[in-house]
């Protein structure tokens, strides 16, 4: 059953999805875990729930026909609507921690916690979550469905801007369970051995990415740098309601889809199709998504 994500959004408050003109709900999903290695170090990508969003000129592709949008789905072998994305976490242990980046739709509609299940971690072996931005999609699953913290022994880490903002917009009952655990950080700050936070602004204030090394080998978490696998990278110059600044998200955008297709870098990007694995390569006047694992 599709329940409205415009309802998530009102209660969150937190801008993007609470545009309640949008025709934007959420799907179901099957749990699911893929497990691969980044030099030495394990990661999960982790199976949440489905968001699907109607071609209809409020979310993606803003000042764009309908009919422009669809013709680069089409071209790409997708419907021209609705427009479906994908809400991933990524799991990453680096031998002492047990690392979540960030935690889905939350209790009532996503499936984290059964694909935690599957890859054979309980919420109490989590011993930090990492946070890209505080959009309900990416930290619904902070609390359980009783309010209590989802992952009771985890520090919850974001940028201090990112806090900042969740604070003023999410329910006061929210964060006032998460407050004491807490920690934030600057930007381009060391999180874990083999971690650094990466500075992607212009979707939210505060927006991270973070970058995995090991060895000779790099793998970054996007957040939500880009949406759609086909739209976001065919047409990056286009607006998106999600984005709170329009002109910085674009200007990221354009500033780190290049690098990421010259450098090769391994990418997991949150909303793409399951796992959300893979690399950036030029298409065009534009770029497309190679998915595949280390």
């Amino acid at each position: 059953m599709r329940v409205a994500l415009v309802l998530a959004a009102l209660l969150f408050g937190l801008g993007g999805f609470s545009n309640a003109r949008a025709d934007v709900s959420f799907a179901p999903a099957e749990p699911a875990a893929r497990s691969f290695h980044v030099g030495a170090i394990s990661l999960t990508a982790l199976r949440d729930a489905r968001i699907i969003v109607a071609n209809d000129g409020k979310t993606f592709g803003l000042g764009v026909s309908t009919r422009a949008v669809g013709k680069v789905l089409r071209a790409a072998g997708a419907p021209a609507d609705p427009i479906t994305l994908s809400a991933n976490a990524l799991l990453v242990h680096t031998g002492r921690r047990l690392l979540l980046l960030d935690t889905g739709v939350g209790p009532q509609h996503g499936a984290l916690l059964a694909s935690l299940k599957l890859a054979g971690v309980s919420p109490s072996d989590v011993t930090d979550v990492l946070i890209t931005h505080p959009h309900p999609d990416h930290v619904g699953g902070l609390l359980d469905a009783q309010g209590r913290l989802a992952f009771p022994n985890a520090t919850i880490r974001m940028a201090s801007a990112a806090w900042a903002w969740m604070k003023q917009k999410a329910p006061p009952a929210m964060t006032a369970a998460i407050s004491g655990h807490v920690q934030t950080f600057e930007p381009g700050a060391k999180i874990a051995h083999g971690v650094v936070s990466v500075s992607l602004p212009g979707h939210t204030p505060g927006h991270v990415g973070y970058e995995i090394t090991s060895g000779g080998s790099r793998l970054i978490d996007i957040g939500d740098v880009a949406h759609s696998s086909i739209v976001s990278l065919a047409r990056p110059r286009w607006g998106i309601e999600f984005d709170n600044d329009q002109a910085l998200a674009r200007q990221t955008r354009l500033k780190t889809l290049p690098e990421l297709a010259s450098s090769g870098e391994w990418v997991f990007a949150p909303h793409f199709p399951f796992p959300g694995v893979g690399h950036i390569v030029v298409a065009g006047q534009g770029y497309a998504w190679k998915q595949g694992l280390p």
